[in-house]
């Protein structure tokens, strides 16, 4: 019978539950087991996908086409599985069923309830995941105990434990254990607190995993197993790591795989970290660095461009470089070019966005770079203005532009397709999930995946107008990718520039720390080739002009 393991969090947010229980999930499938995830979210939203990237972060995409929880990145990124849409649900979608259910009849014209409908239907979501090839799900719930946005998932999370048997459900609960500076001293006063809240919903607690800055001593532990009822083997602290990918070790050593198959009765074999083992010494090992700007229209908030950090570190860690992000607002972008200001960047990466806001911040940008052959790539949006870029500068494409942002533009360069003009729902003009791309022989892009057909993941809605497809072509920007029936454009570069790279996809999706995304790692290398073609003086010095 499939396992159960739900992690809650306490005291407070951004306490690190999805990298918990993405460790969690590694260990496990290290030890030979099936593992899955999922992500409850407390919001009303029906699913990310319209929301602000100032509001939640990135939105990650899943080969079905689901828009996801950034969470559900790192869940890929640890265990190495694609998830689906089925691995997110919010409390919006959650209802959004039930009253679909009722106006349908389902209910038989009984009263509908939290209890006992929108936490069955919160049921039923969690039991779609546990198939027969499926050992363990290991289901985060978002928020902290407490949040009156999240009782209906804890209750339905109680009763999973009296529908499931008490020895197929786990309960992990993160909490913090903050230092007080004036009196020197770590506190467990939060943690009590959050596990007797917990407590009175109904969840005691099998393991309780403690976030801190600093390791937490022996009778600090012995307290709060004490105090919160819960196994000493289960008290598990998680300090502060140098990187993510140390964490799955850090926890390993704490025992909590260990103790979680013990409660679960799973097979206690030893797992086998050996490559993950590997890797992290691969990223404390790096030997080199180089700067990476990243042109961005959400830059004050990073976790808008999570999967993409993250790509490019992977690819790092496989030239042994450490990467130094430079976040470069795209709205101040050409402020910066007139003072000289982007000559120290080793590359640049022009990533995906929505609307008009810094599009010629954007369009700057990607100019500079193919100028002065810094290595830049740009990913979807990033696409689109290269285009722009390329066909005002040398095609002479006066006011060239994408039909997004100006729907008057004399050359539509980026523009809907035929199929598109009349759907008046805009959502369903999107390209997301999945898609396949036939990549040019004798292409950086070919060379980089090593294969003719590769399949990257999509979210958007504009294409490379085909019209302008052979003017560019003649001027040298080759379409090295296209859809297989040749329709649509899905990579370009620049043939006599050493890496001026685009395509509509999103390769970060699909990159994993010890399996790099081919592009990124030919950013990183390409990077490392210009830096170290650099005088290192020159270097320093327009660091500290930048700092």
């Amino acid at each position: 019978m499939t396992k159960h393991i739900f992690v809650t969090g306490g005291v407070a947010s951004g306490l690190g539950k999805g990298i918990t229980g993405s460790s969690l999930g590694r260990l496990l499938k290290a030890r030979g087991l099936r593992v899955t995830m999922q992500k409850f979210d407390p919001y009303i939203n029906v699913d990310p996908g319209t929301m602000n990237p100032f509001e939640h972060g990135e939105v990650f995409v899943t080969d079905d086409g689901g828009e996801t929880d950034l969470d559900l990145g790192h869940y890929e990124r640890f265990i190495d599985e694609p998830l689906t849409k089925d691995s997110n649900a919010t409390t919006g979608s959650i209802y959004q069923a039930v009253l679909a259910a009722e106006r349908h009849g389902d209910y038989l014209g009984k009263t509908v309830q939290v209890i006992p409908h929108i936490t069955d239907e919160i049921k039923r979501r969690i039991r779609r995941l546990a198939t027969a090839d499926t050992d363990v799900v290991i289901t985060e719930v978002g928020g902290t105990a407490g949040d009156i946005e999240i009782l209906p998932f804890l209750e339905a999370i109680r009763q999973m434990r009296l529908d499931a048997g008490r020895g197929n459900v786990c309960y992990v609960h993160v909490t913090l254990v903050p230092f007080i500076g004036p009196s020197g001293e770590q506190k467990t006063k939060p943690t009590q607190h959050s596990v007797t809240e917990l407590r009175s919903r109904g969840i005691q607690p099998d393991a309780v995993v403690l976030r801190s800055e600093e390791p937490i001593d022996t009778a600090l532990r012995e307290k709060i197993s004490r105090l919160c009822d819960v196994e000493l083997s289960g008290v598990v602290n998680a300090p502060d790591a140098s990187n993510l990918y140390e964490i799955p070790l850090i926890l390993h050593e704490e025992g909590l795989d260990r103790y979680v198959c013990e409660i679960l009765g799973l097979s206690n074999l030893e797992p086998d970290l050996q490559s993950w083992s590997s890797l992290v010494d691969r990223i404390e090992g790096s030997t080199s660095k180089v700067r990476i700007g990243i042109i961005g229209k959400y830059v004050s908030l990073p976790d808008a461009y999570m999967s993409v950090v993250e790509a490019l570190r992977h690819g790092g860690y496989q030239h042994a470089a450490d990467i130094e992000i430079e976040w470069i607002q795209a709205e101040d972008v050409e402020g910066l070019l007139a003072g000289g200001r982007l000559g120290h960047l080793d590359g640049m990466i022009i990533p995906g966005g929505f609307g008009e806001r810094g599009i010629e911040g954007k369009i700057a940008a990607a100019h500079y770079a193919r100028e002065n052959e810094i290595p830049c790539l740009g990913i979807c949006l990033g696409l689109q203005v290269m285009v722009t870029e390329f066909c005002r500068n040398e095609l002479g494409l006066v006011g060239a532009n994408s039909r997004e942002f100006d729907p008057t533009t004399a050359h539509p360069v980026v523009d809907l397709m035929d199929s598109q003009r009349d759907v008046t729902d805009m959502g369903g003009t999107m390209r997301l999930g999945l898609y396949p791309a036939r990549l040019l022989e004798g292409t950086k892009a070919a060379a980089m995946y090593g294969e003719a057909l590769i399949y990257e993941r999509h979210r958007h809605r504009y294409e490379v107008n085909n019209d302008y497809r052979a003017p560019m072509e003649e001027q040298g920007l080759r379409c090295s990718g296209l859809s297989p029936d040749g329709r649509l454009v899905e990579f370009i570069e620049l043939e006599t520039h050493p890496f001026w790279v685009g395509t509509q996809a999103h390769p970060e999706f699909k990159s994993r720390p010890d399996r790099p995304a081919p592009l990124f790692q030919g950013l990183v290398e390409a990077a490392l080739s210009r830096a170290e073609g650099r005088n290192p003086k020159l270097l320093e010095s327009s660091a500290e002009s930048v700092d």
